[in-house]
């Protein structure tokens, strides 16, 4: 945690400041013993405010607390400890607020500042607060600045705080509309791919002309007057195989979208317990966790695809994203592309 103290004269401070230089205009004038009294205990208070002030800043130390799983541009809720390393003297009315990144120019995490009006020496006071990172990624440093006006408002001192924490960011996980349409797709078709000449009971509809008179079932037809028969689950249910192709032909708003699309259908199936299997350039698994990591830390290559690697199960349900549909079409997918 590196720190940097920095001060700011304060509206009041100023017309202090302004009291101050006429009082010592006058004394200086009029040689006036009494407003050389005055003089002198105006700067003395000006002077013990800002020792006060700095000494309420010193021996604070900050921790954040962070949930194992965070997503950009989502608000998450996470600890914040503030703890003052002081024996004996307290801290009085510390503010704690965010500061936006000037090397990656990113805004803050921490969006609403928090107030502590009193921190007693070796205590440790600890809040929960909303944070955001701004983007996914690796994120290595999270900026903050602790500042006081304590103990009569006429400067406002700011110390410059450095968390040095590394956490990995995943992709924003909230749905836009185009995905969650892509979403209800998935698992209309998943839900059509589920139902065959398995064993385990599924549902009773009408008939079809395509239907073996051994599907029948004579007790629905004879309640609702229609021919209806009996539909079967398949053994094995469908799985969905999603593709992100990392060549996006320098398209940069593309491939962030398609990622982002990526992280919320692979979480949603997960959600509706529909096995999926995410490949790209250098991943394949169905692992969860592994895939929105990698999608977390994931970027274009540039270029166009050379050649397809064909699908695991030309017969599942596929979704790939790609700007170059035609080598997959090639290579064997069906092309119902993003």
């Amino acid at each position: 945690m590196l720190r940097r103290l920095r001060s700011r004269v304060t509206l009041g401070g100023g017309l202090f400041f302004l009291a101050l230089l006429l009082t010592g205009a006058g004394a200086f004038l009029s040689a006036n013993n009494l407003l050389f009294l005055v003089f002198s205990s105006m700067l003395a208070l000006l002077l013990v405010s800002g020792f006060l002030s700095q000494l309420v800043l010193a021996g604070l130390q900050l921790e954040l607390i962070l949930p194992e799983q965070v997503s950009a541009r989502t608000p998450t809720e996470a600890r914040l400890r503030l703890r003052n390393l002081k024996y004996l003297t307290p801290s009085f009315s510390i503010e704690l607020s965010g500061r936006r990144d000037p090397l990656r120019n990113t805004p803050s995490i921490l969006g609403t500042p928090v107030y502590f009006p009193l921190i007693p020496g070796r205590t440790t006071i600890e809040t929960a607060v909303d944070i955001t990172f701004p983007r996914r990624g690796l994120h290595h440093d999270n900026l903050f600045l602790l500042s006081t006006r304590f103990p009569f408002g006429f400067l406002r001192k700011t110390a410059r705080v450095t968390l040095h924490q590394e956490r990995v960011v995943y992709p924003c996980l909230e749905p836009d509309e185009e995905a969650e349409v892509l979403l209800d797709e998935v698992a209309g078709e998943v839900a059509s791919l589920q139902r065959g000449s398995g064993l385990e009971f599924y549902r009773i509809r009408p008939w079809e002309t395509t239907d073996s008179a051994r599907l029948v079932d004579w007790k629905g037809t004879a309640r609702t007057g229609d021919l209806q028969v009996r539909e079967f689950a398949r053994d094995e249910q469908a799985r969905v195989e999603i593709y992100l192709d990392r060549r996006a032909g320098g398209d940069d708003v593309w491939f962030e979208r398609s990622v982002e699309q990526c992280a919320f259908l692979i979480g949603e199936l997960e959600g509706r317990e529909i096995p999926a299997t995410f490949r790209s350039q250098g991943f394949a698994g169905n692992d969860v966790e592994g895939a929105l990591q990698f999608l977390a830390l994931t970027a274009s290559i540039g270029g166009k695809t050379a050649e397809a690697e064909p699908p695991f199960d030309p017969a599942g349900v596929q979704i790939i994203f790609t700007v170059s549909p035609e080598a997959f079409a090639d290579a064997g997918w069906r092309m119902s592309t993003n």
